[in-house]
């Protein structure tokens, strides 16, 4: 009894100190939605951690529409655009180029594949700043420079060493008898892939559509690096935005449009995070 007593009280210390920590978390998430809805005059008269007096959806209104980023009051909604045009293509060609290398790697035995997986490997590791120079050649050569193309193709040449390291490790044991039933039945190369392997990938396709989402989404360098006036995404704009030296400093809007730009990923977890979870266990058992 003492010890079921014990037990009970640990846990919901455990529980009050796990929920301590997620409202530390949750602060600044809840202020700047605060702020959000406040007009201007609320925040300046040092209502910053108070509950907003007369509630305004003009802060959201203007930071999508109104709000002057570089030479034109546009707002963000250009840019959440190009950001989508971005996101959505990377994502999609950079899960299937690892998918195909997960596949390679684990179910065709040649001399260099350690050699190959190593090297992908080492990328992962290498920071963004060392390949700006070089990326910034190759794109120059590829006449991408400065265009939604070259951010898309920047994004997908740096995920891949993550989107192999997920499949290859997912891959690495899977039940070989169903890929030698595939090719006695007369699959060929891409139709054991297509066949057998993506359909049982569900676990590792979410896990890396988040991974690759959230990374790409929420990149800064490469967008202000290698974007244009016209393909900028949307994280380079709010960073305008609330860096511009011009005008008055209308922190609600840039709390609105710190919102907008984290709200795309914020659903993306909020749908599909038990998922994430579930895709890395499965992968790392099967590493």
């Amino acid at each position: 009894m003492a010890e079921s007593r014990g037990f009970a009280a640990s846990r919901a210390l455990l529980y009050a100190v796990l929920g301590l920590l997620a409202l530390l978390f949750l602060a600044p998430l809840a202020v700047m939605l605060l702020n959000a809805f406040k007009p201007l005059e609320e925040i300046r008269s040092g209502g910053l951690l108070s509950l907003p007096r007369h509630w305004s959806l003009q802060p959201w209104h203007s930071a999508w529409s109104q709000a002057q980023i570089g030479v034109s009051a546009t707002g963000l909604r250009p840019y959440f655009i190009n950001s989508l045009l971005i996101v959505v293509p990377a994502v999609l060609i950079s899960t299937a180029v690892g998918a195909l290398n997960g596949y390679v790697l684990t179910q065709f035995r040649f001399r260099a594949s350690r050699l190959v997986y190593g090297l992908l490997l080492f990328a992962v590791f290498i920071p963004y700043q060392i390949v700006l120079i070089p990326m910034a050649r190759t794109l120059g050569v590829l006449g991408l420079s400065g265009t939604l193309g070259g951010l898309v193709f920047v994004n997908v040449v740096y995920g891949i060493g993550f989107v192999t390291l997920f499949f290859r490790n997912y891959y690495l044991h899977f039940p070989v008898e169903l890929v030698r039933s595939a090719r006695m039945d007369g699959a060929g190369f891409l139709g054991v892939l297509w066949r057998i392997l993506l359909p049982n990938s569900a676990p590792i396709i979410v896990v890396t559509v988040i991974w690759q989402f959230t990374s790409i989404w929420n990149e800064y360098l490469f967008a202000s690096t290698f974007s244009s006036y016209g393909s900028s995404p949307l994280m380079a704009a709010v960073n305008n935005l609330v860096n511009s030296s011009m005008g008055v400093k209308e922190y609600n809007v840039y709390f609105a449009a710190a919102m907008i730009a984290a709200i795309p990923t914020l659903l993306v977890y909020a749908a599909s995070g038990k998922y994430f979870v579930r895709g890395l266990m499965a992968g790392a058992v099967k590493g």
